[in-house]
């Protein structure tokens, strides 16, 4: 079993402009998982670089609102809504209220460095 605490957990920045935990991936769990599992903050008003993975992600909003553009169509997100986001589309998160925007994200196959491609 791996068990993994928030509290436990340090942020890092991320390249894409938000704060990173890492809670599950391949590289720091026992289980032999393929996918992986972050919790990611926004500030308000901030918003996160226009990237792609080549990885399927979802999205589940933990606290604040937000709209998260998907190869250039816009979903307005809020407290406990998911999103599928496939592979290689152009994507970015913008937190639209006036507290932090928290969200987890489940990347498959898990996050790899070499996966992502900033685009501006």
């Amino acid at each position: 079993m791996s068990l993994r605490k928030s509290s436990e957990i340090n942020s890092i920045d991320g390249n894409e402009g938000t704060k990173i935990k890492q809670y599950f991936h391949p590289h720091n769990t026992l289980n032999g998982i393929n996918y992986s599992l972050a919790q990611f903050t926004l500030e308000p008003g901030k918003k996160s670089k226009l990237h792609k993975i080549k990885s399927s992600e979802i999205y589940y909003i933990l606290e604040g609102s937000g709209n998260l553009t998907i190869n250039d169509e816009r979903h307005h997100l809020q407290k406990d809504d998911s999103v599928y986001v496939p592979p290689n589309a152009k994507q970015f998160i913008e937190n639209t209220g006036k507290e932090n925007l928290k969200f987890l994200c489940i990347v498959e196959p898990a996050w790899q460095a070499d996966d992502e491609i900033l685009l501006e």
